[in-house]
C-alpha cells in the first residue's frame, strides 16, 4: 500500500512538473516508453523487496543486504554495457560476501529477510545500469521518473492482494498525517532524489553511484538504534560483518586509482 501511493503520487507529479513547468511533452513515443515502464516494474520490485526485508527481519538488516549493491553492479554493469569486467571490483566484492556469511552466521533468526534484501539489492543493480543506458542516450530524468513510476506503481497495484489482506480497500488506510509522510516520500524522497539521481548518471557509472549508496547502512542503522533501539537486539559480531562491507566500498576509489 505504502509503494502503491508513492509510486502513484510520484507519477503525477513529475510528469505535471514537466507539462507545465517546464512545458515540454511527456510523451516519449511507444518505444521509450516501454522500456522506462520496464524499469519502472524493477524498481517496484526492489522497493517490494526493499520494505519486505524490513517486515521480515529490521532495518538494520535490510541496510547491511542492501550495501552488496555494489558487488552485483560489478557483474550487472559489465554484461549489460559489454565493458570489461575489474578484477579489483570482484575482489571488493568477494570481502562483501565474506561481511555477508559473518552477519548470516549470527542473525540465524533473520535469513529470509537477509536474502529478500539481497533480491533487493541485485534489482537496484540492474535498473541503475539500465537507467544510465535510457540518460546517455538522451533521456530526460523527470520525464523517465513518471513513466518509471507507473510501471512501479503497476507492479505493486498487481502485487498489493498477495501481500495486504485487506486488499485494494487497503489503499484507503491512510490518515491523518500519513498522506503528509506519504507525499513526503513521494515528491521530495522519490521524484527529486530519483531525478538527479538519473541525472548523475550521466557523468557517473553506475557502479560509481551505487558505491555511494553504500553509506546509507552507516545512517540507516544508527538511525535504527536511536529510535527502534535495533542495537539491543543485535550480535558485535554483526556489526563486524556491517563494517567489512563498508571497508570494501571505502577501498573502492583507492583501487580504482591505482588499477582501474
Amino acid at each position: 500500500m505504502l509503494v502503491s501511493w508513492r509510486t502513484i503520487l510520484a507519477a503525477l507529479a513529475a510528469f505535471a512538473w514537466v507539462a507545465f513547468v517546464r512545458k515540454h511533452k511527456v510523451w516519449p513515443g511507444a518505444r521509450k516508453a516501454a522500456v522506462m515502464i520496464g524499469i519502472g516494474v524493477i524498481i517496484g520490485l526492489h522497493w517490494l523487496c526493499f520494505f519486505g526485508s524490513i517486515k521480515l527481519a529490521n532495518v538494520s538488516i535490510c541496510l547491511t543486504g542492501l550495501a552488496t549493491i555494489s558487488l552485483f553492479t560489478a557483474f550487472t554493469e559489465p554484461l549489460l554495457t559489454r565493458r570489461r569486467i575489474q578484477p579489483f571490483e570482484v575482489a571488493l566484492g568477494l570481502i562483501v560476501v565474506a561481511g555477508i556469511v559473518l552477519i548470516a552466521g549470527v542473525e540465524r533468526g533473520h535469513l529470509l529477510g537477509l536474502g529478500v534484501a539481497l533480491l533487493s539489492a541485485f534489482l537496484a543493480a540492474v535498473f541503475s545500469v539500465l537507467n544510465r543506458t535510457v540518460v546517455t542516450r538522451g533521456g530526460d530524468p523527470l520525464t523517465m521518473v513518471g513513466w518509471e513510476m507507473i510501471g512501479a506503481g503497476a507492479i505493486c497495484l498487481a502485487t498489493l492482494p498477495l501481500f495486504d489482506p485487506g486488499g485494494f480497500p487497503a489503499l484507503l488506510a491512510p490518515t491523518n498525517l500519513d498522506w503528509l509522510w506519504i507525499l513526503l516520500l513521494a515528491w521530495v524522497c522519490t521524484v527529486f532524489a530519483h531525478a538527479y539521481y538519473i541525472h548523475l548518471l550521466r557523468s557517473l557509472t553506475a557502479y560509481s553511484m551505487n558505491l555511494a549508496f553504500n553509506f546509507e547502512p552507516i545512517y540507516g542503522i544508527l538511525a535504527a538504534a536511536l529510535i527502534f533501539h535495533e542495537h539491543e537486539n543485535l550480535h558485535p559480531a554483526f556489526y563486524l560483518g556491517a563494517l567489512t562491507i563498508l571497508a570494501a566500498n571505502l577501498l573502492h576509489p583507492w583501487l580504482k586509482k591505482r588499477f582501474g
